[in-house]
């Protein structure tokens, strides 16, 4: 019984570093990678959990099954080391996953926005970015856009393969500055009151969204965000075309 006790207690302080150790990947992962609203359009916090569950319960559940207060001093510091070492391993090589899918840019595509993930982006193509889209950020998302089309041909190429499973978004070869399209976005774009009359009865959301904007609806309009499984809507400023805020709201 009292070799159980120390079990349990070993395994509960291995529990609170685990969970230590947890709340650093979180705000790793969410105030960087997928900062509000990317840990749930992306599928951020589906990753993140599954990877931080295993870890966290997997650990503490092993000391609890080796832990032995008879075993000499020696031997236990090496168990603990092995345990903690495969631990680390694997909750790296879960970071690594969530690091490596995670969303690079929000993309102004013509007549909507998408997000596009690291993990999408074509390293050939990436070469073909301008210079200052060529690294992919880690510190969240940017806003950029897709050009013009430079031909019918290219256009006809460049469709066809989205509809083999290449997004446009992710075609890094169409990638440019936010700055040229910004009056293209807003001409794509509508007044946020259409989007009330719409779905009325989802008025009470999206009166939260406008006011976290802190800007009238006059001063806001709209686009449908889509992601990898879901779509969303983000407003924007009615002059800048900046984006100012987001609702889990299918707007196509």
């Amino acid at each position: 019984m009292e070799n159980w006790k120390r079990r349990l207690r070993a395994s509960t302080v291995h529990l609170g570093i685990s969970l230590c150790i947890a709340a650093f990947a979180a705000a790793l992962v969410f105030g960087l990678w997928y900062p509000y609203p990317y840990g749930e359009i992306s599928g951020g916090r589906e990753l993140f959990l599954l990877v931080v569950a295993v870890d966290v319960v997997m650990g503490p559940l092993i000391t609890l099954a080796i832990f032995n207060s008879t075993k000499p001093r020696r031997e236990l510091i090496m168990d603990f080391t092995v345990v903690g070492t495969l631990q680390l391993a694997a909750l790296g090589y879960g970071l690594w996953t969530v690091f490596a899918a995670r969303p690079v840019h929000l993309v102004f595509e013509y007549s909507r926005m998408s997000v596009v993930h690291a993990i999408d982006v074509d390293s050939d193509l990436l070469a073909k970015a301008p210079p200052s889209l060529q690294t992919l950020p880690v510190t969240g998302p940017t806003v950029i856009a897709l050009r013009p089309f430079k031909n019918p041909a290219e256009q006809f190429d460049a469709t066809t393969a989205a509809l083999k499973g290449f997004p446009l978004a992710a075609r890094s070869d169409l990638w440019q500055a936010y700055e040229p399209a910004r009056a293209d976005v807003l001409k794509e774009a509508k007044p946020v009151a259409e989007l009330r009359a719409r779905f009325s009865n989802q008025a009470a959301q999206i009166d939260r969204a406008i006011a976290a904007t802190g800007k009238p609806v006059t001063d806001l309009r709209y686009l449908p965000l889509l992601s990898r499984k879901t779509a969303w809507t983000v407003l924007l400023d009615t002059t800048t075309a900046e984006p100012l805020g987001y609702l889990p709201l299918d707007s196509f």
